[in-house]
């Protein structure tokens, strides 16, 4: 097993952000190959309420970290030769070619034309298929205020929201990992819990990560939290549907930091963790390099509503792989070139840095999303010190 590290100075970080306010609670953990070098938690489970500290063991919403899983889950089916990378995604959801490319709006009329191509399950994993998000397109909010169509934490009806782009023309983040978890549910003839917990979580022995959670862990889970009308925490509750319509792909998991580490080091390991493989090493190797050529993930991606999130500002340099947002370059005391990340909605954010052999999370569950000088920031922070102690 991995000898710990002296987390001293990440205790400290997660401390004085909690202390200073800018995040209700926090939790983060790091390993490597072998184990666990680090984990800690600070802040309440709940604002205001006589609730034990956040702990790895907690249980977080991690929202759109969900979407790897669920990639996972498709890569799984490629692999075994049931789903094809590049088919069109309508070969295996027929509605899908009913989706029209949303160009602009006349009063309130959207204008709506047939898309350019059909997209394909890969554009679909790449985010190339030109879904949107309403919280980071202005046009697609527009739309869903306008026609009274529900965003994905409303409804199945949110599967009629129009492309933003012609697929494979711009990498445009989305709704697309939904869509995804629809193909899989289609090619497995079973739920996406179903094929997520036989495939990868029972595999790996992540018990505690799954779409909705019994009384039991959810008594162990934290709530969402947001800035009252005196800037300060407050619990917004559950924002999630404990009845869905569909299990998302994109967003639906539920699991705990000592849980999900056990994903991100199974994808440090080529796709291996305690004797079960839920990847081979040339999949993993895939997913973790570029995988839409000469487009680029935006500098910056402007908010289309800034109770929810805040720009994402991640400068030049950045690509997409199998589920994964990819830097080109390394960062100057933190992650080298080539590692796979991702967020969560509710202020989540993994890393899976190969070339220096380590994986990381942190946790809390806030909004807005990534806030600059709050959760952004400490995410950073966060990084800093742990590579600062390996």
């Amino acid at each position: 097993m991995s000898s710990a590290i002296d987390g001293s100075a990440i205790d400290r970080v997660l401390r004085d952000a909690v202390e200073a306010g800018a995040v209700p609670h926090v939790a983060a953990i790091a390993a490597d190959r072998d184990g666990i070098l680090y984990e800690g938690g600070a802040g309440p489970r709940i604002v205001g309420e006589a609730t034990d500290e956040v702990t790895t063991s907690t249980q977080f919403r991690i929202m759109s970290m969900t979407k790897i899983v669920a990639t996972v889950a498709a890569l799984q089916q490629i692999e075994r030769g049931e789903l094809e990378l590049d088919a069109p995604v309508d070969t295996y959801r027929p509605e899908f070619a009913e989706l029209q490319v949303l160009e602009g709006f006349d009063g309130d009329t959207p204008k709506l034309r047939p898309a350019g191509s059909r997209a394909t399950v890969k554009q679909l994993i790449t985010h190339t298929t030109g879904l949107g998000y309403w919280f980071w397109n202005e046009a697609l909010d527009t739309y869903q205020k306008v026609t009274g169509l529900p965003n994905v934490l409303g409804g199945a009806e949110a599967f009629k929201a129009p492309l933003v782009a012609d697929p494979g023309t711009r990498f445009e983040y989305g709704i697309n990992t939904d869509w995804l978890g629809r193909v899989v549910e289609t090619v497995a003839g079973t739920g996406l819990d179903v094929v997520i917990k036989e495939n990868i979580t029972g595999p790996l022995g992540m018990d505690d990560t799954m779409f909705l959670l019994d009384d039991r862990r959810r008594d162990n889970c934290v709530t969402v939290h947001v800035r009252g009308e005196d800037g300060n925490w407050a619990s917004a509750g559950e924002l999630l549907p404990q009845e869905p319509d569909w299990w998302a792909g994109g967003h639906g998991l539920y699991s705990t930091p000592r849980d999900y580490i056990r994903f991100e080091r199974a994808l440090l390991r080529g796709g291996e963790l305690d004797g079960a493989r839920i990847l081979t090493e040339q999949t993993v190797d895939a997913a973790f390099t570029n995988q839409i050529g000469d487009l680029d993930v935006p500098a910056e991606i402007p908010t289309a509503d800034p109770p929810i999130t805040d720009s994402l500002r991640i400068g030049p340099g950045w690509k997409w792989g199998l589920g994964l947002l990819l830097n080109t370059q390394d960062l100057p005391g933190r992650r080298r070139a080539g590692t796979g990340a991702w967020a969560g909605l509710f202020n989540t954010h993994f890393f899976v840095d190969r070339a220096t052999g380590v994986c990381a999370s942190i946790y809390t569950n806030s909004l807005p999303f990534i806030t600059e000088n709050e959760a952004w920031k400490l995410y950073g922070d966060f990084e800093s010190a742990l590579y600062a102690s390996l």
